[in-house]
């Protein structure tokens, strides 16, 4: 295939903008053939932004069963994404989704099955992994340069939202709205980098999330969470909506020292001699490791980001390349923010992987008493359709 027919479901911010860059040509061997949201005003800008040769579509089924594509970009609300993309796997389609994969595991691990079985390629909108600084983080880490990992702290609370940006849509920060709060919205791409970078798999966690903290919302907006790894590694993660101003330092140590990712730098402070081998031969009583503080070179920018994941999407359609985005790998970043939350709710320590049972249970309980009237996870939800 020298070339892939790409249609797009939801034309809200995120569609809007993957529909202009597709048009413009900016992915080389993709072609955007047809869009569809069920807001007929969307479609309106549609033909006369797009072109005539995109063709567009209000119901999704009739989208779907057209023919007018190889593949779908799915950019709808959060609940949506595994609906759409099961049903794009069943006729034959291959699939790249947005973040975060889904709401909860449960319907994530069933769309993974769906993409399996399916035998088509399927991605998600992961456009941090194009970073080079989080690139040249896990390069450092998977080559042994930092040694085993013993330590993550991540503090990401430069996420500042005022209560006029909640008040701005009904569904925004409600349990059926959008199924949570800075975990789901804000967060994705951090917890998809925390493990895609330092390779470590969790083992516990034991978190405390705070709901309507600092604004009126019913969603969590403040979050503190420790987890436990299998190799025996600790970690903190720390994000809220309601600081200003905002911190984003990733800290990482190892054996062989610590790597530290802030305002854009990435700093390497890199042990001459590894701790353990150091612990064991000094005899000097007080002392430490010689250590040597390192600029790590990265290359300018920040990566190719949305068009650079969609092009290697493409790519593997058409040239059968390996994804850096695999959509099935959408599941690890969620399972940690669902194990915050049911920590949370449960008050006490969640184990890896968690109980999907019991965390839909809990997360349906909170949409019942949702102030919002919206029906989760429905693709024909008025003013929730193409949003992101």
């Amino acid at each position: 295939m020298d070339s892939m027919r790409i249609g797009i479901i939801g034309l809200g911010n995120m569609g809007t903008g993957h529909a202009k860059y597709l048009v413009r040509g900016d992915i080389k061997g993709g072609v955007l053939t047809a869009v569809c949201d069920e807001r007929q005003e969307r479609l309106e800008w549609a033909r006369q932004e797009l072109g005539e040769n995109v063709r567009t579509y209000a119901d999704i089924d009739e989208f779907l069963r057209s023919g007018d594509f190889d593949g779908v970009l799915i950019a709808t609300p959060h609940y949506s994404h595994p609906e759409l993309a099961i049903k794009a796997f069943g006729h034959g389609l291959h699939v790249l989704i947005e973040k975060p994969a889904g709401v909860y595991t449960k319907s994530v691990r069933l769309m993974n099955e769906a993409a399996a079985a399916s035998g088509k390629v399927f991605g998600i909108m992961y456009n941090q992994r194009t970073n080079p600084m989080y690139q040249k983080l896990r390069d450092l880490i998977s080559s042994g340069e930092l040694g085993e990992v013993r330590r993550t702290n991540w503090i990401i609370t430069n996420w500042y939202r005022s209560q006029s940006y909640y008040d701005s849509g009904g569904w925004r920060a409600t349990w059926a709205g959008e199924g949570g709060g800075v975990l789901i919205n804000q967060d994705p791409h951090q917890l998809d980098l925390w493990g895609w970078t330092t390779g470590l798999k969790p083992k516990r966690m034991r978190a405390f999330c705070h709901f309507g903290k600092h604004r009126n919302i019913e969603v969590e907006d403040d979050v503190t969470a420790y987890v436990e790894y299998e190799n025996g590694a600790t970690g903190v993660f720390v994000t809220t909506t309601g600081e200003a101003p905002g911190t984003n330092r990733f800290e990482v140590t190892g054996d062989r020292g610590k790597i530290v990712i802030e305002e854009g730098k990435m700093t390497f402070w890199r042990l001459r001699v590894p701790e353990p081998e150091f612990n064991a031969t000094y005899r000097g009583g007080f002392g430490q490791p010689e250590c040597w503080k390192c600029d790590i070179p990265v290359p300018s920018g920040d990566g190719h980001q949305h068009t650079g994941i969609t092009q290697d999407w493409v790519n593997a359609v058409t040239k059968g390349t390996k994804l850096l985005a695999p959509g099935e790998e959408g599941i690890n970043g969620l399972m940690l923010s669902n194990a915050m939350l049911l920590s949370t709710w449960t008050d006490d320590w969640v184990d890896f992987p968690i109980d999907e049972e019991l965390f839909y249970d809990k997360l349906q309980e909170r949409i019942r008493e949702s102030k919002t009237t919206k029906i989760a996870g429905e693709y024909t939800t008025l003013d929730v359709k193409g949003t992101h």
